[in-house]
């Protein structure tokens, strides 16, 4: 376990080198963030200022599920365009090149009829788990969770392929799959150990925020407030850009078995670990 432990600090803090090399990386998840906001804002504010909000719409109508469609379909694309730009250009930096902000961007959008299919895929799959979710009940939530993991892990390259091998939607995912397979077996381990670490930092400071309150003065109280949300937005920038340099290092081992140099070689093949191996006693690397 405190192996485990030590090999996802290390991630931490061999992607967090890379990024302050590469300052301009923070860029893309800003970027994503703030036009996710707007797209947000786009689709929430004419229920505000209509009778939309009050009366609503039927939950199960038609008109429902295709709005609900859309805003998934721009909100995935806007996602995955960004996401398309960060790889492009961690991929550059892993590789000794320097791109620029522009470049990246310009090669999402020459990429722009493969993301538009792959947030319609993405669309259509975040659709039909909101609606087990919402039909199954109780059983409907853990299924949505169970099969959202299942694709969160088959579909855990193909960004990576789709931009950087110029393949096709199904092709990208049929790779993704293959790669994963092919290299670390059926399960991934430990993929979110960067998140769960800026989780806990979450964690921690919002545990203050509730000391904070206990002392009954409400000017601190707000004062930690705003400073939680500020801390919330830093590490969702910084921590979707870290996770990109990860993901974009584990791609490229996966792919031809070289690691990046800032990388060591034993802590990329060892992030990822075929789970049922390590359950029932056999040797093989840790978990993250």
């Amino acid at each position: 376990m405190f192996e485990s432990i030590g090999r996802s600090f290390l991630l931490v803090k061999t992607s967090w080198n890379i990024l302050m090399q590469d300052k301009k990386l923070l860029a893309f998840p800003v970027m994503s963030g703030v036009i996710s906001l707007i797209v947000l804002a786009t689709f929430v504010l004419p229920l505000l200022f209509t009778d939309g909000l009050k009366d609503g719409v039927p939950g199960g109508s038609l008109v429902f599920y295709a709005a609900l469609f859309l805003f998934y379909v721009v909100s995935y694309f806007v996602v995955i365009f960004f996401n398309t730009a960060l790889i492009t250009c961690v991929y550059a930096r892993l590789n000794g090149k320097d791109m620029t902000i522009g470049e990246a961007l310009s090669a999402s959008t020459r990429h722009f009829p493969s993301i538009l299919a792959w947030a319609l895929v993405s669309a259509t799959i975040g659709l039909l788990l909101h609606m087990l979710e919402e039909r199954a009940g109780f059983v409907g939530q853990i299924a949505a969770s169970l099969i959202g993991g299942a694709w969160g892990l088959v579909t855990f390259f193909v960004v990576p392929v789709l931009v950087l091998e110029d393949k096709g939607v199904f092709d990208s995912l049929k790779e993704s799959v293959s790669l994963i397979k092919k290299t670390w077996g059926e399960s991934i381990v430990g993929a979110g150990s960067i998140m769960i670490i800026f989780l806990l930092i979450g964690v921690v400071a919002f545990l203050g925020v509730l000391a904070v309150m206990m002392t009954g003065n409400s000017l601190l109280f707000w004062t930690a407030v705003v400073l939680f949300i500020i801390l919330v937005v830093i590490l969702a920038v910084v921590a979707s850009a870290m996770q990109g340099i990860f993901v974009t290092a584990l791609y490229q081992f996966a792919r031809t078995g070289t690691v990046p140099s800032a990388f060591d070689k034993d802590l990329i093949q060892n992030a990822f670990a075929p789970r049922q191996n390590v359950q029932s006693g056999f040797g093989g690397p840790g978990n993250i």
